[in-house]
Formats: structure tokens, sequence, C-alpha cells
């Protein structure tokens, strides 16, 4: 287990990493982490964030499919920390260099209208207290780097997890659509990049429903005696692939009949 010093030390670079948009080393070339050890540090970043005047409004659920937990050695989802600075609104241009190694998925957004918590919730239990679903487009960031230029060394998922699951932004539009409203399953959407399709996706592949995610950090939440709050925004995972951006690129994701979501780098 890391100590308690070098928790706040590797979250202080994190933090440091983002404000001077440069990205570090994964802290697991350094550092003997686990999973516990990953989320104390995420943690300790997030608490940096809300010193900062940042107020949480929500959770990231990653690492859904089949696909990514097999890419990262996995056989569990992960969750970050949303923050008010970071959504953006539909439509919005924003800077390329304010974020590292910026890609953008396509997901589902949960808005909450009841509290959740326990280790047995159900699919059922998470529509019922859903206020809405709405599609989403979220915008991951690598704080620290993927891939150590010298070295070759591949950050592990205990380096994503700390890196706050490496959420930088939620993008949320389209139609804000009742849960019973929708066979989320079969729900999904086209991503374009500068017009050029680059993945497609549906709902089903986030562990068969997109429910399932929020089901998942209810138990994670258990043990510690906190769950979810109304009004808080869950993302329950990516159907598609990251897609790399940059300055210049323009992303819209095509759900059908429940809207677009779009996005412009500059």
């Amino acid at each position: 287990m890391l100590t308690a010093q070098q928790i706040e030390e590797a979250a202080g670079r994190l933090f440091e990493a983002e404000k001077r948009r440069q990205q570090i080393a994964a802290l697991t070339q350094s550092l003997d982490m686990d999973m516990d050890d990953a989320y104390a540090v995420q943690q300790a970043w997030v608490a940096r964030k809300i010193a900062d005047g940042e107020r949480v409004i929500g959770y990231k659920i990653g690492l859904t499919s089949k696909s990514m937990q097999l890419a990262m050695k996995i056989d569990t989802p992960d969750y970050g920390v949303l923050t008010d600075a970071m959504r953006f609104d539909n439509g919005s241009t924003l800077e390329a260099g304010a974020f590292l190694d910026p890609r953008i998925e396509c997901e589902f957004a949960f808005v909450l209208k009841a509290p959740l918590r326990g280790e047995d919730v159900t699919v059922e239990e998470v529509m019922a207290a859903t206020d809405y679903v709405q599609p989403a487009l979220e915008l991951i960031s690598a704080r620290s780097q993927r891939v150590d230029p010298q070295t070759g060394y591949t950050r592990n998922v205990c380096d994503t997890i700390a890196d706050n699951a490496a959420n930088a932004g939620i993008i949320l539009g389209g139609e804000r659509m009742a849960p019973e409203a929708v066979d989320l399953p079969w729900a999904g959407a086209i991503l374009y990049l500068n017009d050029e399709i680059e993945d497609t996706g549906l709902g089903a592949a986030v562990m068969g429903h997109p429910a399932h995610g929020i089901g998942w950090v209810c138990r994670r939440f258990a043990p510690h005696g906190i769950g979810l709050e109304p009004g808080q925004v869950i993302l329950s995972g990516s159907f598609t692939r990251p897609v790399a951006v940059s300055a210049g690129d323009h992303v819209r994701a095509d759900y059908g009949a429940f809207g677009e979501v779009t996005v412009s780098f500059e």
C-alpha cells in the first residue's frame, strides 16, 4: 500500500500535469500501486479540484465493454468523478491544447431523480431512479503518458484509475429520453470525425445494458456507505472506441431519433 504522503504526491503530480498541459510518466513506473491505491490517488486529485472551487456533479464508468477490458487486461470496470468544470455545452468549440492526448467516446448519460445505493441494485431499480437518459460524448485525456517515449512502458489500469479514469469532460445533447421510452441495448450512435464515420456502436456493448454500469458503481460504493444521489449525472460507459482528436477536428455523434451531440476543437 502507498503511504499517505505518496498518495498526495502522486495526486499533486497529476494535478500539475493538467495545469501545465504536460504529461508525466505513468505513476506505476515508480510506484507499486494496486487498485485501492489508485482510487486513493484519484480521491486526493479530486480533493484538489474541489479546493480549487469545482463541484462534484456525478461519475463516469469506464472499461465496461469486453474489448476494453481485454485491452487493459482486467475483468472489471472502473470509475471516475465528474465536476461542473468538466461539463461542456452541446456544439461547443474547445481548445485542443487544453487537454492531453484527447479522445472522444459515445455514451448514454443517466440523470437521477432518486438515490441509488446498495450491493444488489438491479437494472429495473436504476431505470426507476432515473429522471432521463441523454446522448453524450465523453472527452478523455491522459495526464500520464499512455506509452513512455523513452522506454516503451505502457501505463496500466491503476495508472488510468489514478488519472480519474481518464475523464476530462462530458458533452450532453440530443433528446432527454424517459427511461421507459427507449430500448437502451438496441440504441446507439454513429460517430463521425470530420464527416467520416469512425465507429458505430450499440448500448448492449455496455455489459449487455447501460444500466448495469450504474448498478456496478453502486456495488463499488456500497462498502463505504455511500451511493448515487438525485441530480447526479452518471456516464454509463462507452460503446465506441476512443477516437483521437486535435485542433481543427469536428466530432458529431448521430443517435438517430434521439438527436446529435457535437463538439469542435481549435
